[in-house]
C-alpha cells in the first residue's frame, strides 16, 4: 500500500517549504520540493491573470507558471448571461461557492447550480453556463492541464467559444 504524505516546514522569514513524501515499505523518498505560498484574489486583480471572458470574470489564482500541474480559478457568471463553451484542451471541475445558475448539455439536460454543487466536464463537453435570473454565480473552477491564464472567451462567435 503507498500513500502520500505532505509536511509544510516554516522558516524564520515566514516562507515556508513544501515536501511531498512519498511512503514506501515504510520509507520516506522526497520526490520534489515545491515553494508554499499565498495568493490574494486583490492580488490577482493587479494582473493579466483577472480576466473578462464575456459573461464574468475569472481570478487565475493558479497558473501553468506556477508548476503545480492545473489551474485554480474564482468565477463569476454574471447573472442574465448564457454562454456556449468547449474546451478542447482542458478538464475541468466546478465547485458553486455562492449564486445560482444551471448547466446544460448539448442533449438539452439542464442541471442546476447551487451552493454546495460541483459538475465536471470530463470529455470536453460542449455546454451552456447561464448565471441566475437574478443573482451571479459563484465557482471554485479547477482547469486540467493548466491554463497560461490570459486565455479569454469568444462570447459572440455563433460556435462555442474554446480555448
Amino acid at each position: 500500500m503507498q500513500a502520500c504524505l505532505c509536511i509544510a516546514r516554516l522558516t524564520f522569514t515566514a516562507a515556508t517549504t513544501l515536501f511531498a513524501l512519498h511512503v514506501q515499505g515504510g520509507k520516506p523518498n522526497i520526490q520534489k520540493e515545491l515553494n508554499m505560498f499565498v495568493r490574494s484574489i486583490r492580488d490577482v486583480e493587479k494582473t493579466d491573470f483577472f480576466v473578462e471572458w464575456g459573461s464574468g470574470t475569472s481570478h487565475r489564482l493558479l497558473t501553468e507558471q506556477d508548476g503545480v500541474g492545473f489551474t485554480l480559478c474564482h468565477t463569476v457568471v454574471r447573472a442574465g448571461t448564457e454562454s456556449l463553451l468547449h474546451y478542447r484542451n482542458h478538464l475541468e471541475a466546478c465547485y458553486c461557492i455562492g449564486g445560482e445558475g444551471e448547466i446544460e448539455d448539448m442533449e438539452g439536460t439542464i442541471h442546476a447550480i447551487r451552493p454546495g454543487d460541483m459538475y465536471v466536464l470530463d470529455k470536453h463537453d460542449r455546454h451552456y453556463l447561464r448565471g441566475g435570473k437574478f443573482t451571479d454565480l459563484i465557482l471554485v473552477s479547477v482547469f486540467n492541464p493548466p491554463l497560461a491564464g490570459t486565455e479569454r472567451h469568444s462570447i459572440n462567435n455563433q460556435s462555442a467559444s474554446s480555448y
